[in-house]
Order: C-alpha cells, then sequence, then structure tokens
C-alpha cells in the first residue's frame, strides 16, 4: 500500500494560493485609513452647520474645529480621491471586478440573505463573492463615487457647478454627501463584523493567502 505521508518537501513545493494579490492588500488598507479620516473630520464639519437636529460627540470628530476638520478632509480627499481612482481603474484593467462581482441576480441575493441569516452561508473559497458580498461591493463603489461628486460640488460650487446642477441644487448636494457617509459607516460597520465571524478573510487582506 502507498504510503500516505505528506513530507515538508511535498508541503513547500504545493503552490500556495493568492487569494488577496498584493495591490489589492495596499489600497484596501489606503482606502481604509482614509475613508476613516473622511468620516471623523466630516463630522466635525457637519457640527458647525448640522443638517439635522443632532451633532457628533466631539470625541469622535478630528480636527478639534472647524478649520482643522477641513484641513483634515480635504488631505483625506485627495488621498481617497487618488488611491481610490487607481483601485477603480486597476479593477476594471484586470478584469476583477469582472470576475469578482458579476453577475448580481435578486434570486441570488435573496438566496445568500437567507443562508446567512440561518447561518448556513458557506465561506470555504475566499476566491469566490457570494451574492451578498457581490451586492455590498459593488454597492459602495457606487456610494464612492457619488460622496466623491458630492463632496467636490460642495467644495468648489461655483467652479464646478454643472456638478452641483447634477444633485439639483447645493442642500440638495449637501443631504446627498451626508447619506452617502451614512451607508458607508454602515457598510464599515457590516464589514468589520464579517471579518470577525470569518477571520480567514482578514487574514487574507493581511497576508495575501
Amino acid at each position: 500500500m502507498a504510503s500516505l505521508t505528506v513530507t515538508d518537501e511535498q508541503v513547500r513545493a504545493t503552490p500556495v494560493k493568492v487569494i488577496q494579490p498584493a495591490w489589492v492588500r495596499i489600497m484596501h488598507w489606503v482606502n481604509a485609513l482614509a475613508m476613516i479620516l473622511m468620516i471623523l473630520s466630516g463630522w466635525q464639519i457637519y457640527n458647525a452647520s448640522p443638517l439635522f437636529g443632532f451633532s457628533f460627540p466631539r470625541e469622535y470628530t478630528l480636527g478639534g474645529w472647524l478649520a482643522g476638520g477641513l484641513l483634515w478632509h480635504f488631505a483625506a480627499m485627495w488621498l481617497l480621491m487618488i488611491n481610490g481612482l487607481a483601485y477603480l481603474i486597476t479593477g476594471f484593467a484586470t478584469g476583477r471586478f469582472a470576475k469578482k462581482l458579476l453577475p448580481i441576480t435578486a434570486s441570488g441575493v435573496l438566496h445568500d440573505v437567507r443562508a446567512a441569516l440561518t447561518f448556513k452561508l458557506g465561506h470555504d473559497d475566499l476566491t469566490v463573492y457570494n451574492y451578498v458580498q457581490r451586492l455590498l461591493y459593488a454597492g459602495i463603489i457606487v456610494v464612492g463615487v457619488l460622496i466623491v461628486l458630492s463632496g467636490l460640488a460642495m467644495w468648489k460650487p461655483v467652479q464646478l457647478y454643472y456638478l452641483v446642477m447634477l444633485f439639483g441644487d447645493y442642500p440638495t448636494a449637501r443631504y446627498v454627501h451626508f447619506f452617502c457617509m451614512a451607508a458607508i459607516c454602515a457598510f464599515l460597520v457590516i464589514h468589520v463584523l464579517l471579518a470577525l465571524l470569518v477571520p480567514k478573510s482578514l487574514r487574507a487582506m493581511i497576508i495575501g493567502r
């Protein structure tokens, strides 16, 4: 009978399956840092002129006051825009988005939502996104584009008046910006919870495998 013992040499010779390539991991963490900086500084800016009848706690804001919040927000804005644009271009050029995020069907999403709610959603193969993941990741890309465009409309409403008109008017751009921020915050909470529930997905985003 042939031996079934796996030697150290055979283990080392087995090719390591890369789940998250280096460019994805680097851009992911840069985007995460930029989004957190923008959210915290954005809360500081919001508190100077609230849209609703509440303000964010001072200890969860960045910048100390309006001008400081604006400085942090603009610095993080360029980081997010440059890195985000590079991520989009690379994702489309390499075909990663088409492979990972498509197709998205209503039946597939409903099936995976039911499976997730009954703790029957599998995570054996991290290279394949389920329909819920595809919907969330595709949706957050759209939200990211909207929050950048509405932010630019608020930043330069005269020079970029065509962006303001895209949203209808300046106040509407502010509301769009706020609700996009809320959507990103909700996404981050869900994203972190899923990473904690499936620790190997976090490991893959750190070391790639």
